[in-house]
């Protein structure tokens, strides 16, 4: 069967006197062909201007019959009928369904084979085929496309068990160069995404514009399903590299038709490679995956006489960011939806403190080997903790997270009797004595600490003379007890001194009861 083209053309050029030779060599078409056409051009009795006016498709159907194919006694379906059907607002409607109704309606009609072949030039004739691809001018150093390969071979031998383990391939490729980067990780969690990240990106020594990773649900932490995570997780990758994370359409996974095409290459490539060897560890795994992966990008493109890697220096990397300074440092992700009232959030059998006024909000803890680090729900760092290994404390606090009533009997609690001693001598001879006493009139001295700490509050307020006095009267009296000194102020109507009045007490206590907290 000749196109339109060539059956117009040797017409025409045997109507105007060509010799036989010249129009073969012209068409590339032998003797039998041209003999035929032009029989069939006489016998149809059409002239040429008319056969120039119909339809390619005609002309070729005219000159070559489709007998073959089509069966006289059986008319061809109505597939502008199936094909509204099919593409009508909401059908569920395929090509499946629709040859089953044709087949109950003409059960001696075509066959499954027949009506898709049928349809199929059906479409292509009217509608230019079922499915057209756009053409995409990719832009050097632009995107950098992130992917898990699907398959997830048994790789990993336990030296133990014997067991056999699955391995989750991480890849990413770039836009123009199209230069491989992959990485064997135990899962597909939010840290072996962002470690697989950071890698890469070292890997090519530049940055892109943008990332662009698989549909952003497949990164997901042990802890929490929470949304906030991952914007968390991205803005700390976006920051850190300058770059922008850039998700494909959702549900369209030809959105990155470049790391789907790479990916089905690494599943052959470098998949079916690695199953030849035996791995116990990831190191090794991974050190025979960057092998592999140097050699496919240096071997040349099919047709072509450079590589990926030729590709990547020449086009990609010199419109790529330079790196930026230091490496970034994978965290470990938790979400808090309530931040709890005793202010503290839990990771890893401790507790790490926030300020107070927090309490009731959302917060995100982000983990790394020596720090954890607070931020609150626009991912605004509210503080950060050393972050502590010891089976105790298991509460880890700052005393400025802390309400003014919570630190004050953290300090009570905190002191011991040499403490409030040393307080004491700093206001004189008589309130020593006193505080000694007081001291040593309980069984144990810590039930004493409250009492002291209540009279040394107290004395802040006045001059030291006064205290001093009152304080002997006290001990006159013996009775040095909290109650009594209180009793005592107010008997002998003793002034207070104007607030943070200077020379009241030593630097260090030189402070008003609770206002000093607030």
């Amino acid at each position: 069967m000749q196109d339109y083209n060539t059956i117009i053309g040797s017409v025409q050029m045997r109507l105007n006197g060509c010799q036989t030779r010249s129009v073969m060599d012209r068409y590339k078409i032998g003797s039998g062909t041209l003999n035929l056409i032009m029989s069939r051009y006489h016998a149809n009795g059409i002239p040429i201007e008319e056969l120039r006016m119909m339809a390619p498709k005609e002309v070729e159907n005219l000159f070559y019959p489709q007998k073959n194919l089509q069966r006289k006694d059986v008319p061809l379906p109505d597939f502008q009928y199936y094909y509204d059907r099919i593409h009508a607002p909401g059908s569920r409607m395929n090509i499946s369904f629709c040859w089953l109704d044709y087949k109950e309606k003409n059960p001696d009609g075509y066959e499954k084979s027949q009506f898709y072949e049928y349809f199929n030039r059906f479409i292509a004739e009217n509608y230019g085929g079922q499915k057209v691809s756009m053409a995409v001018n990719r832009i050097p150093g632009e995107k950098m496309y992130i992917d898990w390969v699907g398959d997830q071979p048994e790789l990993l031998t336990d030296t133990e068990t014997g067991e056999i383990k699955k391995v989750h391939i991480f890849a990413t490729t770039l836009g123009v160069s199209s230069l491989i980067y992959a990485e064997a990780f135990p899962n597909e969690k939010l840290p072996c995404f962002i470690e697989g990240c950071a890698h890469a990106v070292s890997f090519y020594g530049a940055v892109t514009k943008y990332f662009v990773p698989d549909n952003l649900r497949t990164a997901v932490t042990k802890h929490t399903k929470d949304e906030l995570i991952l914007q968390s997780t991205f803005a700390d990758l976006e920051d850190f590299y300058e770059t922008i994370v850039l998700p494909p359409p959702a549900r369209k996974p030809k959105g990155k038709p470049t790391v789907e095409n790479h990916v089905r290459y690494l599943e052959i490539h470098l998949v079916e490679k690695l199953k030849e060897k035996i791995y116990v560890s990831f190191e090794d795994l991974n050190a025979e995956i960057k092998k592999i992966v140097a050699v496919l990008n240096k071997r040349s493109f099919q047709g072509k006489d450079f590589s990926r890697q030729d590709a990547f220096e020449k086009y990609d990397k010199p419109c790529m960011k330079p790196l930026p300074g230091g490496c970034y440092t994978a965290c470990d992700y938790k979400a808090v939806l309530k931040v709890p009232n005793n202010y503290h959030i839990e990771y890893d059998g401790h507790y790490y403190s926030v300020l107070y006024s927090y309490c009731g909000k959302p917060a995100i803890l982000k983990a790394t080997a020596s720090e954890i680090r607070i931020c609150d729900q626009y991912n605004r760092l509210i503080c950060t903790h050393k972050r502590s290994y010891r089976e105790f404390p298991l509460y880890i606090t700052v005393d400025e997270h802390m309400p003014p009533e919570h630190l004050y009997y953290k300090e009570v609690n905190s002191k011991d009797g040499n403490y409030y001693r040393r307080w004491a001598s700093a206001i004189g001879p008589a309130m020593s004595e006193l505080i000694d006493r007081l001291l040593k009139s309980s069984k144990h001295e810590e039930q004493s600490y409250n009492a002291c700490a209540g009279i040394l509050h107290k004395v802040k307020t006045i001059p030291k003379g006064a205290a001093e006095e009152v304080a002997r009267k006290c001990i006159e009296i013996n009775s040095c007890k909290y109650f009594t000194f209180k009793q005592m102020l107010k008997k002998m109507d003793v002034k207070e001194l104007p607030e943070h009045s200077p020379g009241t007490l030593p630097n260090h206590e030189n402070i008003r009861g609770k206002d000093y907290y607030k």
